[in-house]
């Protein structure tokens, strides 16, 4: 069935100045099963926000902002391989993050096991212990790990920050009704890579 749609209003702030102590940029999946082209759950948008995302890194670094990574990680016979097929296998080529974007000795990696970054991962604990209140989340693919990453973190009351040009997706559809449910359902900010500001 198609049926041509209207996209919702979407308001994207021009600027966004977040605390750095408080804060983190979390890097949801950027890996090479679903960035580079031969990767087994490929993103073809994903390529175009490597750049955005490294130059929100580099403003968070050079602010004291924390910087976090999730790692897809499955064992061979994972369960979720009957819906999406083999991916990320943990050790993999597929399963590591892009070298442009590659964590640095203080950064956090999270390694997950399900869509949501937060499901039997220590994330919330390391959030909590640094007294991390909002997180800027970038990363691919939007309506599957960000999505549920972003609502996970909305439901525990933390702040949640969407940049449009970090973010990417499958389709234009699962795109456009990523940035819907941040902005209605959780009541996230969304904004640019380029809008935000570390002070």
């Amino acid at each position: 069935m198609r049926k041509e749609l209207l996209t919702p209003e979407i308001p994207v702030l021009d600027k966004l100045s977040i605390n750095p102590s408080k804060s983190a940029v979390v890097v949801v999946d950027m890996q090479n099963d679903f960035v580079r082209k031969e990767g087994k759950l490929y993103v073809p948008d994903a390529e175009s926000t490597i750049s955005p995302i490294r130059q929100l890194i580099s403003k968070a670094r050079d602010s004291g902002a924390h910087v976090i990574y999730t790692q897809d990680w499955h064992l061979k016979d994972d369960p979720e391989f009957k819906i999406w097929g083999e991916h990320a296998v943990a050790g993999s080529w597929g399963a590591e993050i892009v070298d442009e974007l590659k964590p640095e000795k203080h950064d956090y990696v999270v390694k997950k096991l399900r869509y949501d970054a937060f499901f039997g991962t220590s994330l919330d604990y390391y959030l909590r212990v640094k007294g991390i209140d909002t997180l800027v989340i970038t990363g691919t693919v939007a309506n599957i790990c960000v999505l549920h990453t972003a609502g996970s973190a909305a439901l525990r009351w933390y702040n949640i920050v969407v940049p449009t040009d970090g973010i990417s997706a499958i389709t234009e559809f699962d795109y456009y009704a990523t940035l819907r449910q941040v902005d209605f359902l959780y009541r996230g900010k969304i904004t640019t890579t380029q809008g935000i500001t570390f002070k």
